[in-house]
């Protein structure tokens, strides 16, 4: 009877990999927030019987059937619970574009170079072959280099709503007269000088993002070969990509097919649990709790003197509600921590944000942590640090779901005021929960959209959901050798019309001066 349960189970997994596909994940950059949406992916995928190999630079909780990790990088630079007040400053003095070029483009594509790497690119798996490329969407489209030589398709995973240099990819359009580009906090109506703002920042930073990331071409010629597509052309060949975003949260927009919006896909039960003294501490919260964190980067503990206390002093005012606070080391804490304030250096956040003690959610405004909150119809105070984090916290601010705080200029009395506005004002909770029943109601899991259109692809090919955009110039695309045509014909028209008016009055004019001419000899 042993026997025979194990050849059953042989059998099922035998059937489900051969009926499934083999699917390369490539995830290199080391933020521990955007790999939250790609674990969870790769884990669905599998859950369907599909085999996923896997380059990351972030293990496994823990093992799970048909998912392999084949490179676990290490990175030169520690992102994860490791950036102080002062590296984050020094970030940002530094163009968004700047950083995110260098440290999740250049120095990704460096990866190429590692002898596993190597070994995969010479020796690809051959039974059964690779059926499609998974990628991030963000600095280092090199990596697209694996489906050119593999000959499969490659599919985009963003993590957050697409940056100025990425619509491009998929000829999705732009409209800058009501679409900011997500480096900005501008909300609609733009006026016009915002729209000659965003105009002339999205033009500059995507030719800012191309002149950076140039240099990739070489670092494919150095670690891959000779006679090889350039980046340009390998983000060309990108069939679609799966973006971290929904219209009832990010607004209507026109999109392409290969825009595939899967807001919300980590969002899903991952198994954990609540410690018992973490949940016995919630439960017996009956006057609620403020969850509080700024991410897997930001390191709260390094931040001013100044800062800290006027957190510990708005906290301390609204006990008895408590403050759960996620710090990596609460030991480097100044002292003077108050009572109402319980820290732990890792919380379940999406456990924690479901507690109905939850009352309220203090965030840096990163997209996958507020996406959370806005599924469980939590209000929140935005701190915004960097990159789409202020115009995030811009658009939850606009739905009346969120209260925007200035970190650098915080003053006692402004924290003070959202603690107690955001607490007490139930117009936040009403409409959180609105916004979360509208970000909810879907004709389908984000998930199983993204698993839809993943097997789509491999099905009908990598060019099923191409635009035809992307076969023209951008001159082309936007009609500019149109409208100079037309111009041009008006402007002949004009000129002709000129020209005509002027031949008509000079020809009445002479016959004018002839029938004058023989009366003055009659006189």
């Amino acid at each position: 009877m042993k026997a025979l349960r194990y050849i059953i189970i042989w059998m099922t997994l035998f059937l489900t990999y051969s009926q499934g596909y083999r699917i390369l994940g490539i995830f290199a950059f080391q933020a521990k927030s955007h790999f939250v949406m790609f674990e969870a992916l790769m884990k669905n995928l599998a859950n369907k019987g599909h085999q996923i190999d896997a380059i990351t630079s972030f293990h496994l909780k823990k093992p799970f059937v048909n998912i392999t990790e084949l490179v676990v990088i290490t990175p030169q630079m520690k992102l994860v619970n490791n950036i102080s007040y002062e590296q984050m400053k020094t970030l940002l003095t530094v163009l968004p574009v700047k950083a995110i070029a260098n440290m999740g483009g250049i120095e990704v594509c460096e990866y190429l170079g590692r002898p596993e790497i190597q070994k995969l690119l010479r020796n690809p798996p051959k039974n059964p072959p690779y059926d499609v490329i998974l990628i991030e969407i963000l600095g280092a489209h090199c990596l697209a280099i694996f489906g050119h030589l593999f000959n499969v398709p490659v599919i985009g995973i963003s993590s957050c709503t697409l940056y100025p240099w990425h619509n491009h990819i998929i000829g999705n359009p732009e409209n800058l007269a009501i679409l900011p580009n997500n480096l900005l906090n501008f909300n609609n109506p733009m006026n016009f000088w915002q729209r000659t703002y965003n105009f002339l920042h999205t033009v500059f930073n995507k030719i800012y993002f191309d002149h950076l990331t140039k240099y990739q071409d070489e670092q494919i010629r150095k670690y891959v070969g000779p006679n090889l597509p350039s980046v340009r052309q390998l983000e060309k060949n990108i069939s679609m990509i799966l973006v971290n975003s929904y219209f009832t949260l990010n607004g209507i927009r026109p999109l392409t097919q290969a825009h595939i919006e899967v807001g919300g896909l980590h969002i899903q039960d991952d198994g954990s649990e609540l410690s018992p003294e973490l949940q016995k501490c919630l439960d017996e919260n009956k006057d609620g709790f403020v969850y509080f964190t700024f991410g897997s980067m930001i390191k709260i503990e390094s931040f001013p003197r100044k800062i800290l206390d006027i957190f510990y002093k708005s906290f301390e005012r609204i006990s008895p509600v408590n403050i759960l606070m996620k710090i990596p080391n609460p030991k480097e804490l100044p002292p003077g921590l108050p009572k109402n304030v319980h820290t732990l250096p890792w919380i379940p956040q999406l456990k924690v944000l479901q507690h109905p003690n939850a009352k309220a959610f203090i965030t840096h405004g990163g997209l996958m942590g507020t996406q959370e909150a806005i599924s469980c119809g939590v209000p929140m105070i935005g701190v915004p640090i960097f990159g789409d984090q202020f115009s995030n916290v811009a658009n939850y601010v606009k739905k009346n779901i969120a209260i925007k705080l200035d970190y650098e200029n915080l003053s006692q009395d402004d924290m003070d005021a959202a603690l107690n506005e955001i607490l007490n004002n139930s117009t936040y909770r009403k409409a959180a929960r609105k916004v979360a029943q509208k970000f909810i109601d879907r004709p389908l899991k984000a998930i199983d959209t993204a698993n839809y259109w993943i097997e789509y692809i491999v099905k009908y090919g990598w060019d099923a959901l191409r635009s035809p955009a992307m076969d023209l110039n951008w001159w082309e695309n936007d009609l500019l050798d149109v409208y100079t045509f037309l111009l041009l014909i008006i402007v002949i028209l004009i000129y002709i019309t000129i020209r005509l008016i002027q031949i008509f009055l000079s020809t009445i004019l002479s016959n004018s001066n002839i029938n004058v001419s023989p009366m003055k000899k009659m006189s």
